[in-house]
């Protein structure tokens, strides 16, 4: 882990904390880092799904014989 010296806005900050439900600024900052990268990465994964869909891939799916061989 590396030290930082930032200026940050300390209303988002608190908002962050509040929402996060964080009660450091190190552990603010470090869970809205995590957040943006897991949010990221979920969008990334629905775009796929999206994709795999719109490519019929689930097609066999809306037939119900094909649950169960």
């Amino acid at each position: 882990m590396s030290k930082l010296l930032l200026e940050v806005d300390d209303e988002a900050l608190a908002k962050a904390a509040a929402f996060l439900g964080t009660s450091t600024k190190k552990e603010t900052v470090n869970t809205a880092l995590r957040e943006v990268i897991a949010r990221h990465s979920r969008a990334i994964a629905l775009a796929e799904l999206r994709d795999m869909g719109a490519r019929g891939e689930f097609d066999m799916l809306l037939d119900k014989r094909d649950y169960r061989p």
